[in-house]
């Protein structure tokens, strides 16, 4: 049967062999956590402590231990009804979150593209990774006045921002309030929202018509509209927002920018396979008019 190749470490315990023995800032328990989860998939995701035992060259008490705390974690799971262990449903919360930061932007390209287009706008797609704001891609305005409204990178204004109300629109109450309390609610202009319970009021009114407003909240001069992005299960993994100054900003571009925003927010979510973005199951829903500050 195969196991894990490891050498011995400097304290004659062994180590895996993908680290060189004078390697100090590696940590044995972790490093022996890791190739328990790589054994298990290794053995196509489910297999016994004893065949751990084997594969890993631990011993069988050293196994157990380890396996416990990653059961406590989620990263393990015991299958009911057999004595083995399995790959818990905390790893696939990690994959998909990796596969959100690489496949999320590929698919979005020709979204990000068609709004672009249609609007000459600013166009970013976002994530909320952790409790960050992350915008992973950004398409300029085909304008040579064009809004200057934030770079790719991490941003700490999740209140202030098109892509950050949008996503925090569909968190739990508490949540929302965990993430803003965090952060805090930096008054970036005149217009910023700073407490959390008006807040939350204009990110019920994001929830209930499907698209988010940030009328001069986070920079002077420019309008945002966004939306938020679904998958298969509904969850709410990034936003598409469009952003334009404050001098095109007449209700009607406005109303064009939230068409496309959300019309492409609709379609990539399709294609993530969110039920609810299916044309034939949404029948004739349509963004519903804004009020005056959502």
């Amino acid at each position: 049967m195969a196991s894990i190749a490891q050498t011995e470490s400097e304290n004659g315990s062994p180590a895996p062999s993908g680290r060189g023995p004078g390697e100090r800032n590696s940590i044995q328990s972790v490093d022996r956590a890791l190739m328990l989860l790589e054994a298990i998939a290794e053995a196509g995701g489910e297999t016994t402590l004893t065949e751990l035992s084997i594969r890993t060259e631990l011993n069988i008490s050293t196994c157990h231990h380890l396996l416990a705390t990653l059961l406590k974690w989620g990263y393990v799971a015991k299958v009911p009804g057999r004595r083995s262990y399995a790959l818990g449903g905390r790893i696939l919360h990690l994959g998909s979150a990796c596969l959100r930061q690489v496949d999320l932007p590929r698919r979005a390209e020709r979204f990000l593209d068609r709004i672009n287009s249609a609007t000459g706008e600013t166009v970013h797609l976002a994530v909320l990774q952790g409790d960050n704001i992350v915008t992973l891609a950004k398409r300029e305005a085909r304008h040579a006045v064009r809004a200057e409204a934030g770079a790719v990178g991490k941003s700490d204004a999740p209140h202030a921002t098109a892509t950050g109300k949008a996503m925090l629109a569909w968190l739990p109450e508490e949540e929302m309030r965990r993430v803003l309390e965090l952060k805090g609610m930096t008054p970036f202009t005149e217009n910023t929202i700073t407490d959390i319970p008006t807040l939350i009021e204009e990110l019920r009114h994001v929830r209930r018509n499907g698209f988010s407003l940030d009328r001069e909240e986070y920079q002077p001069g420019v309008v945002c509209v966004g939306a938020a992005i679904r998958d298969h299960a509904g969850a709410v993994v990034g936003a598409l927002s469009a952003s334009a100054p404050s001098m095109r900003a007449a209700e009607e571009h406005i109303s064009l920018m939230r068409d496309e925003v959300v019309s492409a927010a609709r379609a990539l979510s399709a294609e993530l396979g969110d039920p609810s973005s299916d044309p034939l199951a949404r029948g004739a829903d349509r963004p519903r008019p804004s009020p005056s500050r959502s």
